[in-house]
């Protein structure tokens, strides 16, 4: 047994933890162990890369390139690969990774199975929407090549689908074009939610990455907006990376009612300024990756991610209602990202983006003040017809992730029997 946990830190269970590292004996090692579930670099918030008491299969061994194109930018690998070695290795060539969420901590695997999102879902969709190719191993012992053309209902109930189809051994992905890694990017402070809105619709059409920061104990929803492109930056040094550690976990959250307020007034004031600069791909895409361990400053009770996806007819009167409620609850989060999504449909069944305004918090946890806080919210999502990522997720209510995921039922005919989650018990049933 090992204890383990998932980047929140919220619980630390034991687990039998297998390490899966040789693809021809793989269906034998699962057979064996079942149930359990894929466990890559547990950047997961939540419970869903946890099975506590039972196993889990360490995806980290599975690391190797199989193929890659230079001409067509199709690369061919097993799941464990991290997307960073993905960046290192294609940047160079002229090729990168089209979507990539806020960390390259994370595998190829957990990419696929969680469906990760990017800045850039307005112009070009999810990661889902770029894998040419899987390999599913499932539990049975049934080995099954999934794609777009052959087994495309496999395909879409495991893009997203949480690990729970099945363990994804080897993927092919499609890389995109780029000058080299620099991008050339704007910064513009706005003082409400409005002013928000106006930006994103505006440079949707000329930008391909699209955030903002957000206050989220100003009421009128003051933050940051920022936006970028690729560009071919010519010759320069790629900057020097010092990756820092946070050291040990303080007795205490360091993210609290008394630190938040300057912190944020402190954070948009230096950056309101910023204007337009060319920089490096890693520091724009993965903020905190150089911070090794941050999660760590939330103290030992961890933290919540709370991720929730709105339609954009109701976007402005929802966020406004959610911002409210945290302004008047005292709690509050400093990495706080609002971004617009695209018109385009997520490829799985369970994939979380869809048209709309997206809001991602970081909460520490206060135990019953937290999770009134959470009730609160969840109605506003409810009511405007929203979801909640499950990637993030540890508390979700069941009835709120039936109401947001309409194809529930069709996945539940693609589950393994012998692959089980935490979340998964929580949200589906053994």
């Amino acid at each position: 047994m090992v204890t383990v946990s998932s980047w929140g830190r919220l619980d630390r269970r034991p687990h039998v933890v297998h390490d899966l590292s040789d693809r021809s004996h793989i269906a034998q090692q699962l057979r064996q162990t079942a149930p359990g579930i894929a466990f890559g670099m547990g950047r997961s918030y939540g419970d869903a890369c946890l099975n506590p008491e039972g196993s889990l299969w360490k995806m980290s061994g599975l690391d190797r390139f199989l193929s890659f194109d230079e001409s067509t930018g199709r690369v061919y690998c097993e799941a464990g690969v991290l997307l960073r070695d993905i960046q290192q290795l294609a940047v160079p060539r002229g090729w990168m990774l089209p979507v990539t969420p806020g960390t390259q901590i994370v595998t190829v695997g957990g990419a696929i199975a969680n469906e990760v999102h990017g800045k850039n879902h307005h112009i070009l969709g999810t990661f889902g929407h770029h894998v040419v190719r899987f390999v599913l191993q499932r539990t049975d012992g049934e080995r099954i090549e999934c794609s777009p053309q052959a087994n495309a209902d496999w395909f879409a109930a495991t893009i997203g689908g949480l690990g729970l189809t099945g363990v994804i051994l080897a993927a092919e992905l499609q890389l995109r074009r780029v000058a080299g890694p620099w991008l050339v990017t704007e910064t513009q402070a706005y003082r409400t939610l409005d002013e928000f809105f106006v930006l994103a619709d505006g440079a949707e059409h000329a930008w391909e990455y699209t955030v903002a920061w957000i206050d989220c104990l100003s009421k009128e929803g003051k933050g940051l907006f920022m936006r970028g492109n690729h560009i071919d930056g010519g010759v320069r040094s790629d900057p020097a990376v010092r990756s820092r550690k946070m050291p040990f976990t303080p007795p205490i959250s360091l993210v609290n009612r008394l630190s938040l307020r300057p912190f944020n007034w402190a954070y948009f004031n230096l950056k309101k300024n910023a204007g337009r600069e060319v920089v490096h791909y890693a520091p724009f895409f993965y903020p905190l990756d150089n911070l090794l361990e941050w999660n760590r400053m939330y103290g030992p009770a961890g933290f919540y991610q709370y991720q929730s996806v709105v339609p954009r007819s109701v976007g402005r009167d929802a966020i406004g209602a959610m911002l409210r409620e945290i302004s008047r609850s005292g709690e509050g989060s400093f990495l706080a990202v609002l971004k617009t999504f695209g018109s385009q449909s997520s490829v799985g069944m369970l994939g979380f983006p869809q048209p709309g305004v997206t809001l991602a918090l970081d909460f520490q946890n206060k135990g019953p003040t937290t999770h009134r806080l959470f009730s609160r919210l969840d109605s506003i999502v409810a009511e405007a017809g929203g979801r909640i990522y499950p990637a993030k997720d540890a508390r979700m209510p069941r009835a709120l992730f039936e109401a947001g995921y309409p194809a529930l039922t069709e996945f539940l005919s693609y589950r393994d029997p012998g692959i089980s989650s935490a979340l998964s018990r929580r949200l589906m049933g053994n």
